[in-house]
């Protein structure tokens, strides 16, 4: 007898609000061939991709995820043709243009990673814009990596900790944490990637140290609520240790007050 599918509402029940992941990461994959399975062009994709952004914001928020990082634009995106890039630099634009309002009554607070400066103003305007009207909110932060390499930024946290008065003796790593992009928030639990690659790709190297990975096959134009409820449902199955047996974590210690990587490792 064939096994029932789990409904979205079946997925609800199964998820231990007390456990959700602080941090997810996603590796938003599969626009372009998205749209080629349907004998379209990429930026058709790439649409529909905007559109699940913003489903997906809504859904972290609702079930309250306290940060949402998206790997909006890679360093590597840059060498896509000339009239792709500029489409998804306007699209950029319009995305933030049209979900200001909504991020300020959500208490969304809005902010980037990655090297901003070569994003052109059509799009660099509407992200100064986005950050300065969601500074003060206190809901989840949406954090979109726009040139964005996880090698560059660790090269650029070295350059600020040398800028900062050089780089200590006994060099920890909390002292090159504090120069990340990310500083100020925790690293991710859960890492997610669609269209069945499985590779983080220059994402977060640092801060995914001990991140649950989650791979997909679904396109990310397809990744709706059923698709980020079983991947919560898969993060609270898995035990994290971060380097530890599971005799000598605390008594009560779980997935959200686990020590951190550099914890673990003193």
């Amino acid at each position: 007898m064939k096994k029932k599918e789990s409904t979205v509402e079946d997925l609800r029940g199964m998820i231990d609000m007390q456990k959700l992941p602080r941090h997810i990461a996603i590796i938003m994959d599969g626009n372009g061939r998205w749209a080629q399975r349907r004998g379209m062009p990429r930026v058709f994709g790439h649409k529909r991709g905007a559109e699940r952004v913003k489903n997906v914001v809504e859904q972290c928020r609702a079930l309250g995820i306290q940060i949402l990082t998206l790997y909006a634009f890679s360093d590597e995106n840059w060498g896509r043709p000339r009239e792709e890039v500029s489409f998804l630099m306007d699209m950029l634009g319009s995305y933030l243009r049209s979900e200001i309002d909504s991020m300020k009554k959500n208490g969304i607070r809005f902010r980037t990673i990655g090297r901003i400066e070569r994003l052109p103003a059509s799009a660099s305007t509407w992200i100064e814009k986005a950050r300065s009207e969601t500074e003060q909110n206190s809901g989840m932060v949406l954090n979109l990596a726009l040139s964005y390499g996880g090698r560059g930024e660790i090269l650029q946290a070295i350059r600020r900790l040398q800028s900062a008065g050089g780089i200590p003796e006994e060099l920890r790593e909390e002292h090159l944490s504090r120069h990340l992009d990310t500083a100020g928030l925790p690293d991710p639990d859960l890492m997610i990637r669609t269209s069945g690659e499985q590779r983080i790709s220059n994402f977060l190297l640092w801060q995914a140290a001990y991140a649950e990975l989650y791979f997909t096959e679904v396109l990310w134009p397809d990744f709706d609520e059923k698709e980020l409820l079983l991947s919560i449902v898969d993060y609270q199955k898995r035990h994290r240790r971060f380097g530890l047996t599971g005799e000598q974590l605390p008594q009560g210690v779980g997935r959200d007050d686990a020590p951190t990587a550099a914890e673990s490792h003193r």
